[in-house]
Protein backbone atom coordinates (compact mmCIF):
# COMPACT_ATOMS: atom_id res chain seq x y z
CA UNK A 1 0.00 0.00 0.00
CA UNK A 2 1.69 3.15 -1.55
CA UNK A 3 0.91 6.30 0.81
CA UNK A 4 -0.89 9.30 -0.08
CA UNK A 5 0.14 12.27 0.16
CA UNK A 6 -0.79 14.82 2.07
CA UNK A 7 -1.70 18.74 1.44
CA UNK A 8 -1.26 21.33 4.48
CA UNK A 9 -3.22 24.94 4.01
CA UNK A 10 -1.40 26.99 6.57
CA UNK A 11 -1.73 31.00 6.63
CA UNK A 12 -0.88 33.17 9.34
CA UNK A 13 -0.72 30.93 13.01
CA UNK A 14 2.52 29.67 13.46
CA UNK A 15 2.17 28.07 16.80
CA UNK A 16 -1.09 25.93 15.88
CA UNK A 17 1.21 24.94 12.42
CA UNK A 18 3.72 23.75 14.16
CA UNK A 19 1.44 21.66 16.57
CA UNK A 20 0.11 20.35 13.40
CA UNK A 21 3.19 19.26 11.58
CA UNK A 22 4.72 18.12 14.74
CA UNK A 23 1.42 15.46 15.52
CA UNK A 24 1.63 14.74 11.86
CA UNK A 25 5.31 13.61 12.12
CA UNK A 26 4.49 11.67 14.93
CA UNK A 27 2.08 9.23 12.78
CA UNK A 28 3.77 5.67 11.83
CA UNK A 29 3.57 6.10 7.79
CA UNK A 30 4.93 9.69 8.66
CA UNK A 31 7.96 8.74 6.54
CA UNK A 32 6.35 7.16 4.07
CA UNK A 33 4.28 10.53 3.37
CA UNK A 34 4.96 13.43 1.21
CA UNK A 35 3.38 16.39 2.60
CA UNK A 36 2.38 19.73 0.20
CA UNK A 37 2.26 22.84 2.41
CA UNK A 38 0.47 25.54 0.43
CA UNK A 39 1.40 28.99 2.50
CA UNK A 40 -1.13 31.72 1.83
CA UNK A 41 0.15 34.80 1.38
CA UNK A 42 -0.37 38.04 3.15
CA UNK A 43 -3.50 40.93 2.93
CA UNK A 44 -1.59 43.76 4.54
CA UNK A 45 1.83 44.38 6.36
CA UNK A 46 0.50 42.75 9.76
CA UNK A 47 -0.38 39.87 8.49
CA UNK A 48 2.74 39.53 6.25
CA UNK A 49 4.60 39.82 9.60
CA UNK A 50 2.82 36.56 10.55
CA UNK A 51 3.16 35.07 7.53
CA UNK A 52 6.87 35.05 7.72
CA UNK A 53 6.80 33.85 10.98
CA UNK A 54 4.97 30.82 9.62
CA UNK A 55 7.32 30.17 6.81
CA UNK A 56 10.41 29.95 9.25
CA UNK A 57 8.79 27.77 10.55
CA UNK A 58 8.36 25.60 7.56
CA UNK A 59 12.04 25.89 6.68
CA UNK A 60 13.28 24.68 10.24
CA UNK A 61 10.66 21.71 9.41
CA UNK A 62 12.33 21.38 6.06
CA UNK A 63 15.45 20.91 7.17
CA UNK A 64 14.55 18.61 10.15
CA UNK A 65 13.14 16.11 7.26
CA UNK A 66 16.24 15.98 5.55
CA UNK A 67 18.36 15.28 7.97
CA UNK A 68 15.40 13.30 10.15
CA UNK A 69 13.31 11.63 6.94
CA UNK A 70 10.98 12.25 9.57
CA UNK A 71 8.72 12.48 6.21
CA UNK A 72 9.47 11.33 3.04
CA UNK A 73 9.06 14.67 1.72
CA UNK A 74 8.00 18.16 2.63
CA UNK A 75 7.15 20.38 -0.43
CA UNK A 76 6.47 24.16 0.40
CA UNK A 77 4.31 26.26 -2.06
CA UNK A 78 4.29 29.85 -1.06
CA UNK A 79 1.80 31.70 -2.64
CA UNK A 80 3.37 35.49 -3.52
CA UNK A 81 -0.16 36.82 -2.75
CA UNK A 82 -3.18 36.45 -0.44
CA UNK A 83 -5.32 33.64 -1.93
CA UNK A 84 -7.56 33.67 0.48
CA UNK A 85 -8.48 30.15 1.52
CA UNK A 86 -11.14 28.75 -1.13
CA UNK A 87 -8.73 29.85 -3.96
CA UNK A 88 -5.34 28.82 -1.90
CA UNK A 89 -7.41 25.28 -0.87
CA UNK A 90 -9.07 24.34 -4.29
CA UNK A 91 -5.89 25.27 -6.28
CA UNK A 92 -4.27 23.19 -4.13
CA UNK A 93 -6.19 20.03 -4.30
CA UNK A 94 -6.13 20.34 -8.15
CA UNK A 95 -2.06 21.03 -7.86
CA UNK A 96 -1.43 17.62 -5.37
CA UNK A 97 -4.21 15.60 -7.35
CA UNK A 98 -2.36 16.43 -11.31
CA UNK A 99 0.64 13.62 -9.55
CA UNK A 100 -1.67 11.80 -6.93
CA UNK A 101 -4.11 9.14 -7.30
CA UNK A 102 -5.39 10.45 -3.52
CA UNK A 103 -4.97 13.14 -1.11
CA UNK A 104 -5.09 13.99 2.42
CA UNK A 105 -6.26 17.85 3.50
CA UNK A 106 -5.78 19.26 6.66
CA UNK A 107 -5.64 22.71 7.54
CA UNK A 108 -3.38 24.35 9.80
CA UNK A 109 -5.85 23.53 13.24
CA UNK A 110 -5.66 19.63 13.06
CA UNK A 111 -3.76 17.81 15.26
CA UNK A 112 -3.77 14.41 14.33
CA UNK A 113 -3.83 10.84 15.74
CA UNK A 114 -0.84 8.44 15.74
CA UNK A 115 -2.47 6.25 13.27
CA UNK A 116 -4.77 8.93 11.26
CA UNK A 117 -2.59 8.12 8.35
CA UNK A 118 -2.80 4.77 8.67
CA UNK A 119 -6.92 4.82 9.09
CA UNK A 120 -6.78 6.72 5.69
CA UNK A 121 -4.75 4.96 3.59
CA UNK A 122 -6.67 2.19 4.25
CA UNK A 123 -9.75 3.39 3.53
CA UNK A 124 -8.27 4.48 0.23
CA UNK A 125 -7.49 1.04 -0.30
CA UNK A 126 -10.59 -0.63 0.42
CA UNK A 127 -13.12 1.36 -0.83
CA UNK A 128 -10.63 2.22 -3.97
CA UNK A 129 -12.99 0.81 -6.23
CA UNK A 130 -16.55 1.66 -4.86
CA UNK A 131 -17.40 4.98 -6.26
CA UNK A 132 -20.15 6.15 -4.34
CA UNK A 133 -17.32 6.69 -1.27
CA UNK A 134 -16.43 9.76 -2.28
CA UNK A 135 -14.83 11.69 0.63
CA UNK A 136 -13.20 10.00 4.01
CA UNK A 137 -13.39 11.81 7.22
CA UNK A 138 -10.68 11.78 10.32
CA UNK A 139 -13.12 13.44 12.66
CA UNK A 140 -16.73 12.31 14.06
CA UNK A 141 -19.75 14.44 15.45
CA UNK A 142 -21.36 11.25 16.63
CA UNK A 143 -20.25 10.60 19.88
CA UNK A 144 -21.69 7.13 20.80
CA UNK A 145 -20.15 3.93 21.77
CA UNK A 146 -19.20 1.57 19.07
CA UNK A 147 -21.63 -0.35 19.91
CA UNK A 148 -24.77 1.24 19.01
CA UNK A 149 -23.57 1.71 15.32
CA UNK A 150 -21.42 -1.46 15.04
CA UNK A 151 -18.15 -1.32 14.05
CA UNK A 152 -15.38 1.20 13.58
CA UNK A 153 -17.09 3.13 10.70
CA UNK A 154 -20.11 4.39 9.73
CA UNK A 155 -21.18 6.47 6.29
CA UNK A 156 -23.03 9.77 6.20
CA UNK A 157 -23.73 12.16 4.03
CA UNK A 158 -22.18 15.05 6.05
CA UNK A 159 -18.89 15.88 4.74
CA UNK A 160 -16.56 16.54 8.23
CA UNK A 161 -13.79 18.66 6.74
CA UNK A 162 -11.37 18.22 9.70
CA UNK A 163 -8.94 16.12 8.48
CA UNK A 164 -10.54 14.41 5.56
CA UNK A 165 -9.71 12.52 1.85
CA UNK A 166 -10.82 11.87 -1.45
CA UNK A 167 -9.50 9.88 -4.69
CA UNK A 168 -8.72 12.16 -8.01
CA UNK A 169 -11.69 10.39 -9.99
CA UNK A 170 -14.17 11.50 -7.42
CA UNK A 171 -13.24 15.14 -7.19
CA UNK A 172 -12.11 15.81 -10.71
CA UNK A 173 -15.63 14.63 -11.76
CA UNK A 174 -18.04 15.78 -9.20
CA UNK A 175 -16.26 18.91 -7.64
CA UNK A 176 -17.79 22.16 -8.76
CA UNK A 177 -16.89 25.81 -7.21
CA UNK A 178 -20.36 27.46 -7.34
CA UNK A 179 -20.38 31.08 -7.75
CA UNK A 180 -23.80 31.73 -6.71
CA UNK A 181 -26.91 30.31 -4.58
CA UNK A 182 -28.93 29.97 -7.53
CA UNK A 183 -26.10 28.05 -8.87
CA UNK A 184 -25.59 25.89 -6.27
CA UNK A 185 -28.91 25.03 -5.29
CA UNK A 186 -30.02 24.86 -9.12
CA UNK A 187 -32.22 21.45 -9.60
CA UNK A 188 -32.64 20.87 -6.24
CA UNK A 189 -36.10 20.96 -4.56
CA UNK A 190 -37.14 22.01 -0.79
CA UNK A 191 -37.26 18.56 0.08
CA UNK A 192 -33.49 17.73 -1.58
CA UNK A 193 -32.43 21.10 0.92
CA UNK A 194 -34.26 19.83 3.89
CA UNK A 195 -32.28 16.60 3.59
CA UNK A 196 -28.85 18.23 3.12
CA UNK A 197 -29.77 20.48 6.27
CA UNK A 198 -30.67 17.43 8.19
CA UNK A 199 -34.28 19.08 8.45
CA UNK A 200 -33.18 22.12 9.64
CA UNK A 201 -30.97 20.98 12.22
CA UNK A 202 -27.75 22.16 9.89
CA UNK A 203 -27.54 25.51 8.42
CA UNK A 204 -24.92 24.97 6.33
CA UNK A 205 -26.29 26.21 3.06
CA UNK A 206 -26.79 30.10 4.40
CA UNK A 207 -23.21 30.45 3.41
CA UNK A 208 -23.90 30.04 0.12
CA UNK A 209 -24.47 34.07 0.33
CA UNK A 210 -20.73 34.37 1.04
CA UNK A 211 -18.36 35.31 -1.57
CA UNK A 212 -16.70 33.32 -2.10
CA UNK A 213 -18.39 30.31 -1.48
CA UNK A 214 -16.81 28.45 0.71
CA UNK A 215 -15.02 25.18 -1.12
CA UNK A 216 -16.39 22.98 1.71
CA UNK A 217 -20.58 23.81 0.74
CA UNK A 218 -19.93 23.24 -2.53
CA UNK A 219 -18.27 19.56 -2.11
CA UNK A 220 -21.35 18.79 0.28
CA UNK A 221 -23.23 19.71 -2.38
CA UNK A 222 -21.70 17.86 -4.63
CA UNK A 223 -21.50 14.45 -2.98
CA UNK A 224 -25.28 14.94 -2.39
CA UNK A 225 -25.70 15.12 -6.40
CA UNK A 226 -23.87 12.11 -6.91
CA UNK A 227 -25.78 10.50 -4.39
CA UNK A 228 -22.10 10.03 -2.78
CA UNK A 229 -21.01 8.75 0.94
CA UNK A 230 -18.78 9.92 3.27
CA UNK A 231 -16.52 7.15 5.28
CA UNK A 232 -16.34 8.43 8.77
CA UNK A 233 -14.98 6.99 12.21
CA UNK A 234 -17.09 5.93 15.36
CA UNK A 235 -14.03 7.52 17.18
CA UNK A 236 -12.36 10.95 16.35
CA UNK A 237 -8.76 10.57 14.71
CA UNK A 238 -8.46 14.22 14.79
CA UNK A 239 -8.72 17.62 17.26
CA UNK A 240 -9.16 20.88 16.10
CA UNK A 241 -6.75 23.14 18.49
CA UNK A 242 -8.88 26.51 16.66
CA UNK A 243 -12.45 25.99 18.06
CA UNK A 244 -12.00 29.12 20.55
CA UNK A 245 -11.24 31.40 17.30
CA UNK A 246 -14.38 30.59 15.78
CA UNK A 247 -17.45 30.25 18.94
CA UNK A 248 -19.94 32.78 19.36
CA UNK A 249 -18.44 34.37 22.63
CA UNK A 250 -14.85 33.94 21.79
CA UNK A 251 -14.76 37.84 22.24
CA UNK A 252 -14.86 37.71 25.62
CA UNK A 253 -11.51 35.66 25.70
CA UNK A 254 -8.81 37.18 27.63
CA UNK A 255 -5.59 37.95 25.73
CA UNK A 256 -3.26 39.19 27.71
CA UNK A 257 1.04 39.73 27.22
CA UNK A 258 3.32 38.84 30.45
CA UNK A 259 6.99 39.23 29.49
CA UNK A 260 6.72 38.85 26.17
CA UNK A 261 4.38 35.93 25.79
CA UNK A 262 1.09 36.27 24.50
CA UNK A 263 -1.44 34.32 27.33
CA UNK A 264 -4.60 33.52 25.91
CA UNK A 265 -7.71 32.81 29.00
CA UNK A 266 -10.90 31.21 26.90
CA UNK A 267 -13.76 32.40 29.35
CA UNK A 268 -15.94 31.31 26.56
CA UNK A 269 -15.64 27.78 27.50
CA UNK A 270 -17.26 29.21 31.03
CA UNK A 271 -20.17 29.55 28.42
CA UNK A 272 -20.24 27.11 25.63
CA UNK A 273 -18.17 23.74 24.76
CA UNK A 274 -17.85 21.81 21.73
CA UNK A 275 -19.51 18.28 22.98
CA UNK A 276 -17.60 16.74 20.03
CA UNK A 277 -14.19 18.35 21.05
CA UNK A 278 -12.21 15.60 22.09
CA UNK A 279 -8.76 14.19 21.96
CA UNK A 280 -8.14 11.72 19.10
CA UNK A 281 -7.92 7.94 19.12
CA UNK A 282 -4.20 6.98 20.36
CA UNK A 283 -4.66 3.60 19.33
CA UNK A 284 -5.22 1.91 15.53
CA UNK A 285 -9.12 2.13 14.08
CA UNK A 286 -9.27 -0.92 12.26
CA UNK A 287 -11.21 -0.37 9.04
CA UNK A 288 -12.40 -3.63 7.01
CA UNK A 289 -15.25 -3.11 4.30
CA UNK A 290 -18.62 -2.90 5.03
CA UNK A 291 -21.70 -2.00 2.08
CA UNK A 292 -21.89 1.77 1.08
CA UNK A 293 -24.75 2.13 2.06
CA UNK A 294 -27.07 4.76 4.39
CA UNK A 295 -28.61 3.97 8.05
CA UNK A 296 -31.55 5.57 9.21
CA UNK A 297 -30.59 5.34 12.40
CA UNK A 298 -27.12 6.83 11.91
CA UNK A 299 -28.26 9.67 10.38
CA UNK A 300 -30.63 10.86 12.60
CA UNK A 301 -28.04 10.92 15.10
CA UNK A 302 -25.83 12.87 12.70
CA UNK A 303 -28.46 15.12 12.37
CA UNK A 304 -28.53 15.87 16.57
CA UNK A 305 -25.02 16.49 16.46
CA UNK A 306 -25.21 18.94 14.07
CA UNK A 307 -27.47 20.88 16.07
CA UNK A 308 -26.47 24.19 16.49
CA UNK A 309 -23.32 23.49 14.91
CA UNK A 310 -22.28 20.72 17.43
CA UNK A 311 -22.18 24.39 20.22
CA UNK A 312 -23.66 23.38 24.00
CA UNK A 313 -24.28 26.06 26.21
CA UNK A 314 -24.08 26.07 30.42
CA UNK A 315 -26.63 27.05 31.90
CA UNK A 316 -24.51 30.78 32.07
CA UNK A 317 -24.63 30.77 28.20
CA UNK A 318 -28.31 29.80 27.84
CA UNK A 319 -28.80 33.03 30.40
CA UNK A 320 -26.58 35.36 27.92
CA UNK A 321 -28.24 33.35 24.75
CA UNK A 322 -31.69 34.71 26.20
CA UNK A 323 -30.72 38.14 27.12
CA UNK A 324 -28.77 38.50 23.68
CA UNK A 325 -31.97 37.45 21.68
CA UNK A 326 -34.00 39.79 23.64
CA UNK A 327 -31.55 43.02 23.24
CA UNK A 328 -31.99 41.96 19.28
Amino acid sequence: MSASPVALFVYNRADNTRHTLEALMANTLAPQTEVYVFSDGGRDDASWALVGEVRRLLREVEARVRATHALRALHIIERPVNYYLERNVIEGIAYVLERHPTIIVLEDDIVTSPYFLDYMNTAFDIYRDEPRVMHVSGFTRVVRGEESIGGNTYFTRFMAGWGWGTWADRWHKHFRHYTSRAEALSGLTPADISTIEYGGRFHCLQHLDHDPIPWDVCWLIAIYRAEGLCLTPMQTLVRNIGLDAGTHFSALDLRLNICGRSLNIPLSRLIQSYEFDLPPRQLPLPVTYARPQLDAATEEAVGEALRDWGIRYTPLGKLLRRVKHRLG
